[in-house]
């Protein structure tokens, strides 16, 4: 097989993304039924976690930082008046410090929270995925080689965005695989929404018009468009890697 067969790297970036957003949506939410809703509460609830949840391949590595335009593009299809107010709670409850230039960081507080999170993320990942333990292996291994090259391909444009505050995810030794391939989802589910930022500004839209696009020829510019900015870091994988993650992601429960 070869690329020039039916899977070339935009393409599948636009296969993929369905696929990965189900799978770390499932992790998610094993997450929080399976002991992530009580973690949290524990700590002061979603007022006091709920961005900590959202940043932590950042914040939970030692010094770790959100500066404040990484964590606009992390919620740029949010109201930012809405996200400064939570913010605001994090801070009162201890959780979250943030600079006089807007950088975040974990207190000591909250990276207690963002370590007992990550060891309910190990347990419930490995029962959502029992059996498919090379499956998750080879995602693992394929999603790290993607980001390795897609953290190159960052450094050398230079732009902002949510992938590059975020990425790489912090993986402390003995990081179970399935947190490795939960939060190495999440680095591309932000690289996608960076390339998909990137698209829709190139046509002359803004977070709330983009939004209000119906369904048409406008729209799927916008999605193809996407998926070319989001192919780049795709190279690195042959078109019998990209049809195994493909198998692999479908394979998984959730």
């Amino acid at each position: 097989m070869n690329d020039t067969v039916e899977l070339a790297p935009h393409r599948f970036a636009g296969l993929v993304a369905p696929a990965v957003d189900r799978t770390y949506a499932a992790g998610l939410l094993a997450g929080h039924d399976g002991g992530g809703a009580e973690l949290s509460q524990r700590y002061g609830g979603p007022a006091a976690t709920g961005f900590l949840v959202e940043l932590r391949t950042r914040l939970a590595a030692p010094g770790g930082t959100v500066d404040a335009a990484g964590f606009a593009a992390a919620t740029r299809h949010r109201d930012p008046d809405a996200c400064r107010r939570a913010l605001d709670k994090h801070v009162a409850y201890g959780m979250i410090h943030r600079r006089p230039d807007g950088g975040l960081s974990a207190t000591e507080r909250g990276t207690a929270f963002l370590t007992e999170l990550y060891q309910v993320h190990a347990e419930v990942t490995e029962e959502l995925w029992a059996g498919h333990d090379a499956r998750v292996r080879r995602l693992v291994e394929a999603c790290g080689r993607v980001l390795a090259y897609a953290l190159v391909l960052a450094d050398d444009d230079g732009a902002p965005g949510a992938f590059p505050a975020l990425a790489p995810p912090h993986e402390p030794d003995g990081t179970s695989p399935g947190v490795l391939l939960l939060n190495r989802l999440a680095a591309l589910r932000f690289h996608r929404a960076d390339a998909h930022a990137a698209a829709w500004a190139a046509a002359g839209h803004r977070t709330g018009s983009v939004v209000e696009l119906v369904p048409g020829a406008e729209r799927l510019a916008i999605e193809l468009e996407t998926d070319r900015r989001a192919a780049g870091p795709y190279r690195v994988l042959s078109a019998e890697e990209r049809l195994s993650v493909l198998a692999d992601l479908a394979a998984l429960p959730g």
